[in-house]
C-alpha cells in the first residue's frame, strides 16, 4: 500500500529475542523524507508491548519533524501479568500526531466480522475520511448496531486480559514437556516458540512438518519480515477453546528432536 502511494516502506527489524526497538537504529533511519513511522502494541507476531519509556523515546525523536505516527493497537485490550496498555492515546504529545487503528472483531472475538475503528486528530481524521468515502461503503447495519450494544457494558471488553491469559497459562502448562522452548508472551493471543535448538529446518519446512506430521497450522515468522529473515521462530495462537490447545499442545509435544 506504501509504494502504491509512491512512497518507499522501510522495514527495521525488532531484537530477537525480546523484540525490543532499537531505538539508536531507528533514529538512524529518519531522514528529512520520512513521512510516517508505523509501529503495532500488543505486537503480532512477538507478542510484546511498548513501555512508557518506548513512548517517551518515539516522541523525543519526532518532536522536531513532521512525521506522523500509524499505530497498530488491535490487541489493546489484550495484555497480561498486569501491564497497562501503552497507546499512543496515554502519552499527550504522542496523541496529537498519531493515527490509532483497532479492531472489534478482535476484542469481541468476531474477526470475520472486519469491523474495525481509528482514532485521530481533528486534522487528520478530516483527510481519512476523504480517503476512506472511497475505500469502502459501509459497515453493515447489523453488525454496527450489534457492536454498539455489546460496547454499553465494559465488562464485555475490560476482562479480555483475564481471560486470554488463562489461555496463555494453560498453553504454556500443556506445552512444559515438548522440545520446542516457548518466548515471553506480554500481550495479544499470541506466543512464540523456538525450535533452532533441535532443528536446522527453515520455519516454513518446520510449519510444514507441523501440518502434515501432526495435523498442528503454525506461522512461520519469516512471513513477517520483508526479506525473508529466519531465526528458527514458529507463531502459535492461543485464541482458541481449551479441547483444540489440549489436543494441539498434546501433537506438539510427540515432535521429534
Amino acid at each position: 500500500m506504501v509504494r502504491l502511494q509512491g512512497g518507499k516502506p522501510v522495514g527495521l527489524k525488532l531484537q530477537v529475542p525480546d523484540f525490543a526497538i532499537d531505538w539508536n537504529a531507528l533514529e538512524a533511519a529518519v531522514t528529512p523524507r520520512t513521512r510516517m513511522i508505523i509501529i503495532n502494541t500488543p505486537h503480532n507476531p512477538s507478542a510484546q508491548v511498548l513501555s512508557p519509556e518506548d513512548l517517551d523515546r518515539l516522541a523525543a525523536l519526532i518532536r522536531d519533524t513532521d512525521i506522523v505516527v500509524l499505530s497498530d493497537e488491535v490487541y489493546e485490550h489484550i495484555l497480561f501479568d498486569g501491564r497497562k496498555h501503552c497507546g499512543m492515546a496515554t502519552h499527550p504529545e504522542l496523541a496529537g500526531r498519531s493515527v490509532i487503528v483497532s479492531s472489534f472483531g478482535k476484542t469481541f472475538h468476531v474477526t470475520g466480522w472486519r469491523v474495525g475503528y481509528c482514532l485521530a486528530p481533528a486534522e487528520l481524521m478530516a483527510e481519512l475520511v476523504k480517503v476512506h468515502q472511497f475505500m469502502m461503503y459501509a459497515a453493515d447495519t447489523p453488525m454496527q448496531v450489534g457492536f454498539a450494544h455489546y460496547l454499553q457494558h465494559s465488562e464485555n471488553y475490560l476482562s479480555l486480559s483475564a481471560f486470554y491469559q488463562q489461555k496463555r497459562d494453560r498453553l504454556l502448562t500443556l506445552m512444559k514437556d515438548s522440545p520446542f522452548r516457548l518466548l515471553p508472551s506480554a500481550g495479544s493471543f499470541f506466543m512464540l516458540a523456538s525450535y533452532g535448538h533441535f532443528s536446522d529446518e527453515s520455519d516454513s519446512e518446520m510449519v510444514k512438518r507441523l501440518i502434515v506430521d501432526h495435523g498442528v497450522a503454525t506461522i512461520p515468522l519469516s512471513a513477517f519480515y520483508m526479506d525473508g529473515t529466519d531465526n528458527k521462530l514458529i507463531r502459535l495462537s492461543f485464541a482458541k477453546d481449551d479441547a483444540t490447545l489440549q489436543a494441539g499442545a498434546a501433537a506438539l509435544c510427540k515432535v521429534q528432536k
